[in-house]
């Protein structure tokens, strides 16, 4: 049997009664769009998080771009996120006008540097052309930024602060989740995320109870929401007073059903593959360059298992002769991509990020990984010799 770099199917056998159970019956309520699965969803998924509020969305792109459109960011304004992560986290500033700050990340964990953060906070102010607003980290590859440290920074400075935890829903540090110390937690339940859907589908997670409310009516057209209905009497749908410029931006009843069920299973997910990522490090580590690194604290919710090697592309193809998939993430970083590399830094200002583009390599990593596929994964680079 061919080995699965995700194993989709696994979970879904192990749950399978469940989630055909929940799709039926969304299916006869015909409550298709914002059907009360959507609400209780997003009450389990706050609470899962430790946070107050969790707003189910289309997509995890646009989960981060609600709060930019609920602060008002806009042309002049400054972003700083990574440039080693996927385009999304930085493609929605400039849909709102306003300019991507790219920041190195640290060799260990590949999220963002606070310390070059800083640098280019520092900058931004002394060329006067830009006002700093928001920063972006990123969980890559499911381990935290480091979130208490960008707090502060966001604090000295004035900055809104958003965990784009997309690949890292579910991480902690020091058992805590990123909502702890971000404006709000961004997600993705796209198919191949730690907690996935069956088709798009995102959430933004928050202590901000005003928060919630404009990304609420945002993700609705711009509706009229319980606080612009303040002594003002309408009879009809709040979606037909529109009182912001919004989108059309909901969780499908379907994909919040279907994300119950998988809710209930995550935790135990998540320590099953943190035991098949403590063997693969200590069965690899003398046969890579570098197996991953997570920071005292914390806990990754892995959705990938990323090494180096001095040979990339060398081990990629031999791992697929011998039936063993792999993935390369971002071979490209975000500013030497054609369409952002008019923001990019002066050469050489992003060298790690540059540096990992072209040693990084991804494994098969899911909970339901058995020994003995593992054992021939770890074979199979073991016997690799370029």
């Amino acid at each position: 049997m061919a080995i699965a770099f995700i194993d989709l199917q696994a979970q879904r056998k192990r749950i399978e009664p469940q989630i055909n159970a929940a799709v039926q019956k969304v299916i006869e309520s015909g409550a298709y769009i914002m059907g009360p699965e959507v609400k209780q969803f997003e009450a389990e998924l706050a609470t899962f998080s430790g946070a107050k509020h969790a707003l189910g969305c289309a997509n995890g792109t646009e989960a981060i771009v609600l709060p930019l459109m609920a602060w008002g960011l806009r042309s002049g304004d400054a972003v700083f996120c990574p440039s080693f992560t996927f385009c999304a986290t930085g493609e929605v500033v400039p849909w709102m006008g306003a300019t991507p700050v790219f920041v190195d990340v640290e060799h260990d964990t590949y999220n963002i540097n606070p310390d070059h953060l800083v640098d280019q906070i520092e900058r931004v102010l002394k060329e006067g052309k830009l006002k700093p607003k928001v920063i972006i980290g990123v969980c890559l590859f499911g381990q935290a930024a480091n979130y208490p440290r960008l707090r502060e920074i966001a604090d000295t400075y004035g900055l809104k602060l958003i965990a784009d935890s997309a690949q890292g829903f579910g991480t902690t540090i020091n058992g805590k989740h990123p909502s702890d110390w971000a404006d709000c937690v961004t997600t993705s339940f796209f198919p191949a995320k730690p907690l996935g859907c069956y088709g798009d589908g995102g959430a933004v997670i928050t202590n901000d109870a005003a928060l919630t409310e404009v990304m609420d009516s945002l993700r609705v057209h711009g509706k009229a929401v319980a606080s612009d209905l303040k002594g003002r009497t309408f009879e009809h749908d709040p979606k037909y007073l529109n009182m912001r410029v919004g989108m059309n931006s909901r969780l499908d009843t379907i994909q919040a059903a279907i994300l119950i069920e998988k809710l209930n299973i995550f935790a135990d997910e998540i320590d099953k593959r943190n035991v098949i990522a403590a063997r693969y490090n200590e069965l690899l580590r003398p046969h890579v360059s570098t197996v991953p690194f997570v920071k005292p604290g914390f806990v990754s919710s892995w959705a990938q298992y990323t090494v180096e090697h001095d040979n990339r592309d060398g081990l990629a193809a031999h791992l697929k002769a011998n039936g063993v998939p792999t993935a390369v993430y971002y071979p490209v970083p975000m500013h030497m991509n054609e369409a952002y590399r008019r923001w990019a830094p002066p050469a050489g200002e992003l060298a790690v990020t540059e540096t990992l583009a072209e040693r990084v390599i991804s494994l098969p990593m899911h909970p339901y990984l058995d020994p003995a596929t593992q054992d021939q994964i770890v074979d199979a680079v073991r016997s690799f010799n370029g």
